[in-house]
């Protein structure tokens, strides 16, 4: 696990999600498991490099774990750990906020 070095857990948070990639992947994983080829075509416009950087860090922090099946060719599955499934209120706040506002004329 990173460590961070705040006492604000607000920056705390953010942190663990600072980037449109792993908001998207959350987003994702939230339905259930993955595997890397569906995150790739699921998360719209990221790298295979940067999806895997998004992944490690995700799973360093604890927010997902990944699974390697013992096989060729190699099967690994994503999916949210119970820290990451703590993350879901605040995926499903932001669903709602862009239902909300997104197309409005305040954009």
């Amino acid at each position: 696990m990173r460590k961070l070095y705040t006492t604000c857990p607000v920056e705390y948070t953010a942190s663990m999600i600072a980037n449109k990639w792993k908001i998207l992947i959350l987003r994702d994983l939230i339905t259930g498991t993955k595997r890397y080829n569906e995150l790739t075509r699921s998360v719209v416009g990221i790298s295979a490099k940067v999806l895997t950087e998004n992944l490690r860090e995700l799973e360093s922090d604890g927010i997902i774990e990944r699974k390697v099946y013992p096989e060729f060719p190699p099967k690994v599955e994503y999916y949210l750990t119970d820290k990451g499934n703590d993350l879901r209120p605040i995926i499903d706040l932001m669903k709602e906020y862009g239902l909300k506002y997104k197309g409005s004329n305040n954009e």
